[in-house]
């Protein structure tokens, strides 16, 4: 993964493949949750494949101005429309990918604007 200019100073991911991410040279097999200040934590969700507004407590709870979700890598984790909505209220910019492209994206965002990654690392 490439590191952006702006994300010098930032947590960064390093790289990613299925059921693998690398962040800050710490290596995590698990779903994670990165916020905004450096912090790595373990992420669960209530069902599996399903985010739910109470899956993201803490990332709230950290007031970013964006959320970057991956999906997985064959994006069988679904986004709940309860939380597109509650975003939308709380004008928090949501972005939902594939896990590989949602690890680019959140390189490319971090460091420019407070951002945190929400991350489905299998399927």
């Amino acid at each position: 993964m490439q590191r952006s200019a702006a994300a010098r100073d930032a947590t960064v991911i390093e790289r990613y493949t299925f059921g693998l991410v690398v962040v800050e040279g710490a290596t995590y097999t698990e779903d994670v949750l990165i916020l905004p200040d450096h912090e790595v934590r373990p992420w669960r969700r209530k069902q599996g494949h399903l985010l739910q507004l109470e899956d993201l407590a803490e990332a709230l709870a950290a007031r970013p101005e964006v959320l970057i979700v991956g999906t997985g890598s064959q994006e069988q984790m679904k986004v709940a429309d309860e939380v597109r909505a509650r975003m939308r209220e709380l004008e928090i910019e949501l972005l939902a990918f594939d896990t590989r492209t949602a690890c680019r994206m959140y390189n490319d965002v971090v460091g420019r604007r407070r951002a945190v990654a929400a991350l489905h690392l299998t399927c």
